[in-house]
């Protein structure tokens, strides 16, 4: 199948009846001398580019729980900015387009992972499905801007990345049969923050058409004087004292000092995320410059940003805890409550408030618990208030909790962070997603992936992923906040957890 884009033609291959076009050039970034700076536009080409492959994710480190999952199994390039289009037909169908942003932490991943296939979603809901790269890391997210103003976008080239990707879709996707006029955003983790971020982003408006944060919202971004911070400690871990040497600096060198920098993050609570006494290990996200980012994404959609945009976003119960199998444990009461002390100066509050709701947790399974909601689901029910706060009518969100616990990992990590992409994707047998599952998938979670992707597609559809798989999901609301529960038996919960959120109340 050849298809005729902007740039050139491109010829995809068919699997099962679903249309394969991968590692289509959306923009060029810029390298070497160059990089940091915002992407650019795709050289066209004459002959027919050959889109049987994926396109090389940005540079990263290579390994650890991306690879354990089934990540990146590919050479890395910093110019990476390709993306993958799956759809049953290139007609004039006008099919609704959900894109993909994948997770990482702003530092790992790519759009070819196995269990980002958007086949089943192509079969099921006559969609047509997008994945991306962007530049993650230094390469997307560090810094510069004292460098001059060349470099303003340096701290956001990884969303600048994902606006292009968008662009390129409103000019491109008619010819693989979709609807420029209805695309969903979607995307887990960092790939949901940047979601929540793109909400905020003056430039974005239009581009995208509904959205949806898994695991990630809007409250990953720093200000210019802390992302100053870690810059300095890029250029300290480097020996440099001048910023500009990065401009000419080996990827690899970069990259990492990204791990080391990470790792200090981990040792030193709190260093990078002075808002409160709870650190997240993420030093490199978007920085709110003033400019591409002018607010804090709550902030600006508090304020109407994305009024016109239907929002569904939602957690896992137990998110921190895939985390928690790489940090040392062995936590007692005494320091239990002097961490929480460090969030508020109320550390009985919290503990009492998360320990009635887990009267035989040990203190380690509060304290990820607390984490849980400091880093994902304290952020997406804030997003969802300001949204629906600012929403026009009849422009609604909704609001739920993955809470199937997989018994891999010794059935240590319950409905765990990221748990819930081989459902939404329906791959469950795919690489990487059996081993997280803990095996083969019976029936009743085969049932639960399709009626997951049955409300996300109804989603992309209407705004509205209310389907007959599922019980009847109200619109949220702060008040009464219905929250749909996923897992074998789904259920409609009223304010779920509101005596812990309310521990919340003016922090972070």
């Amino acid at each position: 199948m050849i298809v005729s884009t902007a740039q050139g033609r491109v010829e995809g291959f068919e699997h099962d009846g679903v249309l394969n076009f991968r590692g289509l050039p959306y923009a060029a970034a810029p390298v070497g001398s160059r990089r940091f700076r915002p992407p650019e536009p795709p050289e066209p080409w004459d002959a027919t580019l050959d889109a049987r492959s994926f396109g090389a994710p940005s540079w990263q480190n290579v390994g650890g729980l991306q690879a354990t999952l089934g990540g990146v199994a590919m050479e890395c390039a910093e110019d990476c900015l390709t993306l993958n289009v799956q759809t049953s037909a290139c007609d004039d169908g006008a099919r609704p387009v959900l894109v993909w942003i994948h997770g990482g932490g702003f530092t790992s991943g790519a759009s070819s992972t196995p269990w980002y296939d958007g086949a089943p979603f192509v079969r099921r809901g006559d969609v047509v499905v997008v994945s991306i790269n962007y530049r993650l890391g230094a390469l997307g997210f560090l810094w510069l801007g004292a460098l001059g103003d060349e470099f303003g976008a340096s701290g956001t080239n990884g969303v600048l990345d994902q606006m292009a990707a968008l662009r390129w879709v409103r000019d491109n996707i008619t010819a693989f049969g979709g609807d420029p006029g209805n695309v969903t955003l979607f995307g887990e983790s960092a790939g949901g923050m940047s979601v929540g971020t793109l909400l905020a982003v003056p430039s974005a408006r239009g581009l995208f058409h509904r959205a949806v944060a898994q695991s990630g919202a809007g409250d990953n971004t720093f200000p210019p004087s802390l992302a100053e911070e870690v810059t300095a400690a890029v250029l300290a871990e480097l020996g440099l004292v001048d910023a500009e040497a990065v401009l000419t600096l080996a990827p690899e060198k970069l990259i990492a000092v990204e791990a080391a920098i990470t790792t200090q993050v981990l040792r030193e609570p709190g260093r990078f995320a002075k808002r409160s006494g709870i650190a997240l290990a993420m030093p490199f996200q978007p920085v709110v410059d003033g400019h591409w980012l002018p607010h804090d994404p709550v902030t600006a959609v508090a304020a109407g940003s994305a009024a016109d945009v239907p929002l569904l976003a939602g957690t896992n119960r137990d998110e921190w805890n895939l985390f928690r199998l790489m940090m040392p444990g062995g936590l007692d009461h005494p320091e239990l409550l002097k961490r929480l002390d460090r969030i508020a100066g109320e550390g009985h509050r919290f503990h009492d408030a998360y320990a009635a709701a887990r009267p035989d947790a040990t203190p380690d399974e509060l304290w990820s618990a607390v984490l849980t909601d400091a880093a994902f689901r304290v952020p997406a029910v804030r997003l969802l208030e300001a949204h629906h706060a600012a929403a026009a009518p009849g422009v609604r969100s909704y609001e739920y909790l993955f809470t199937w616990p997989t018994p891999a990992f010794g059935g240590l990590v319950g409905s765990c962070h990221a748990l819930e992409i081989p459902f939404v994707f329906d791959t469950l047998g795919r690489s990487g997603a059996e081993m997280f599952l803990g095996g083969p998938a019976g029936p009743e979670l085969h049932t639960l992936a399709e009626a997951m992707q049955e409300a996300w597609i109804a989603f992309a559809r209407t705004g509205d992923p209310t389907t007959d798989a599922l019980p009847s999901w109200p619109a949220f609301d702060p008040v009464a906040r219905p929250v749909m529960r996923l897992d074998v038996t789904p259920e409609l919960l009223a304010d779920p957890g509101r005596a812990e959120l309310d521990c919340w109340a003016g922090l972070m």
